[in-house]
Parts: C-alpha cells; sequence; structure tokens
C-alpha cells in the first residue's frame, strides 16, 4: 500500500505520528538564562518598534485628512468675495498639521528615519500638496522643498501650541529643537498631485468668468511639466507613474485655454464652464478613462 494519502498525494510528515500529550512543551525551559533574556529583550525591541509604527500611521491618516480639508477651503477662495480670510483660514489648518508633524518629528527622535518613512510619506504628500497649492494662489509660483522645510522646525514653544503629551517610550523628546524633512520623493509626488487641483481651479474659476486664471495655470503646469520631464525613468517608480497624470491634467487645461482663446469673446460667461467640461469629457473618452 502506497503512503500517499488521497488523490492530492500528500505526505504524512513524521511528528504526525508523535501522540501530542507527549511533545515537548518546554516546561524544562529556563527562563532566565541568557538565551531567554535575550529573545525576551528582542521581543520587547519589536514590540516597541511596531507600536511607534503604528501611532506614526495614525498621525500620518490625521495629516492626510486635515490636508485635504486645507485644499477644500483653498478650492472655495475662487467664489468666495473675501480671499484673504480664507487664506487665513487655510493658514491656521497648516498650523494644526504642523502640530501633527511636530508629533511625528517628536517619535522619531532618535530614530533612524527612514525605517519609518513608509509609515508617513503619505501624510506628508498631501501636506506638500496643501502648502503648495496654497503659496500657488498667493504667489503664481512654486515654494521650494527647503521652503517647506524651513517651517518643519519645531522648538519648545511650539509645542504649547497644542496639549499632547508625547509617549513615554522616547524620553528624549521632551528637549528641542526638532525638526522633519521632506524628502525629495516626498516633494515630486505632492507637486504632481498640485497639478490636479490646479486643472479643478480651472474649472472653478471658469465657471465664475475668470478667463485670466486658466493661461496662468497652463503657464505653470507647462513649466512643472518641462521640470518632470527632465528626471523622466530615471527618478522612483512612483515620479515617473505620476508624470502621466500631470500629462494628463495640462492638456485638459491647455485645451480649454486654447477653446477659450478662439470662442472666449463669443461665448456668454455663464456658458464658459461647460465648454471646459466637455473638452475634459472629451479627453477623457480619447484615452480610454471614461
Amino acid at each position: 500500500m502506497s503512503n500517499k494519502e488521497g488523490s492530492g498525494g500528500f505526505r504524512k510528515r513524521k511528528h504526525d505520528n508523535f501522540p501530542h500529550n507527549q511533545r515537548r512543551e518546554g516546561k524544562d525551559v529556563n527562563s532566565s538564562s541568557p538565551v531567554m533574556l535575550a529573545f525576551k529583550s528582542f521581543q520587547q525591541e519589536l514590540d516597541a518598534r511596531h507600536d511607534k509604527y503604528e501611532r506614526l500611521v495614525k498621525l500620518s491618516r490625521d495629516i492626510t485628512v486635515e490636508s485635504k480639508r486645507t485644499i477644500f477651503l483653498l478650492h472655495r477662495i475662487t467664489s468666495a468675495p473675501d480671499m484673504e480670510e480664507i487664506l487665513t483660514e487655510s493658514e491656521n489648518k497648516l498650523d494644526s498639521v504642523r502640530q501633527k508633524i511636530l508629533q511625528v518629528a517628536q517619535e522619531l527622535s532618535g530614530e533612524d528615519t527612514h525605517q519609518f518613512h513608509r509609515a508617513v510619506t503619505t501624510g506628508l504628500q498631501e501636506y506638500v500638496e496643501a502648502v503648495t497649492f496654497q503659496h500657488f494662489i498667493k504667489t503664481r509660483s512654486l515654494i521650494s522643498m527647503d521652503d517647506i522645510n524651513k517651517q518643519l522646525i519645531f522648538t519648545t514653544e511650539d509645542t504649547g501650541k497644542e496639549n499632547k503629551t508625547p509617549s513615554s517610550d522616547a524620553p528624549d523628546k521632551q528637549c528641542g529643537p526638532w525638526r522633519l524633512k521632506v524628502t525629495p520623493v516626498d516633494y515630486l509626488l505632492g507637486v504632481a498631485d498640485l497639478t490636479g487641483e490646479l486643472m479643478r481651479m480651472c474649472i472653478n474659476s471658469v465657471g465664475n468668468g475668470d478667463i485670466a486664471t486658466p493661461f496662468e495655470v497652463s503657464r505653470f503646469l507647462r513649466q512643472v511639466y518641462d521640470g518632470f520631464s527632465f528626471i523622466g525613468n530615471t527618478g522612483p517608480y512612483e515620479v515617473s507613474k505620476k508624470l502621466y497624470t500631470l500629462k494628463q491634467s495640462l492638456a485638459k487645461v491647455e485645451n480649454a485655454c486654447y477653446a477659450l482663446k478662439v470662442r472666449g469673446s463669443e461665448i456668454p460667461k455663464h456658458m464658459l464652464a461647460d465648454v471646459f467640461s466637455g473638452k475634459t469629457e472629451m479627453i477623457d473618452r480619447e484615452e480610454g478613462i471614461s
């Protein structure tokens, strides 16, 4: 008789014939031996690292949510009568986001930030998108990565802005200053996402009869696309993947600007948004998106 069982032909493992009640249960293991003590310290270290990673993921999620709310607020600027009021409110929201980033910097104090970068990169990208969007509305230019990082240097005075007590597993968190650097990849991915928000800003602007903003956005997007083209496929995979989306946003804005330039004088202002939407849907159909 074959030692294989069933049609699958799985062999029976040797220890399956060993009675469970006769297996070694480890009662005679000395818990105070150097080996066991070493593994217990390894367990504590891994548990602490895992807990820190989970806290960073939660903070990154909070940063993402608050940054998105700031972006939604800034989109109201095209129809709001008082632009300065919205900019002031958005700055207050970004200050609260920076308080979350301060907590991230405290968590990473004394740690190798590259080991935890994956936990916070999503939130940092969204923060870069919100800051660059606000800066573009103010100045019609792109804020540099160095200027963003200068805003992420915190002193002991900044800790009092929000009543949050850092976790007790890192006693050196209480002594500042703290800083968190946005990496070049986070910055590039945030700027790539900014292009989609600028395209939406064009739609809102045209709907309110603002013809100048689409041309300003088009020139800016063209410069950003040229910059990303220099990177090409030599950069990280995520950056090259975003390049296609950036190209889509630029094409939609340029086609809308073309329609405004050619037919803008003969189309009533209240119908410009329909023309813009029609151009966008046409490009989506050509690219097989819709």
